[in-house]
């Protein structure tokens, strides 16, 4: 029992394997922020898209004809 006592506290020790699940984890929340940053964006980026659009069109449309 001693023996099973021991080999259990040394299996504990061991890290080999959780490096994987660490960045595995770290790498799944790092995408959800990003869902979630451009998610809240998504509206304001859509603004200043049209904004610019909108800006090249009337520029196109009002240029000096020679």
């Amino acid at each position: 029992m001693l023996r099973f006592a021991a080999v259990w506290a040394q299996s504990l020790r061991r890290e080999q394997g959780q490096d994987l699940a660490e960045y595995a984890l770290l790498i799944a929340l790092i995408g959800v922020v990003l869902v979630l940053v451009v998610g809240a964006m998504s509206g304001g980026l859509a603004n200043i898209f049209n904004t610019l659009r909108n800006a090249l069109e009337s520029g196109r449309t009002n240029q000096i004809q020679p």
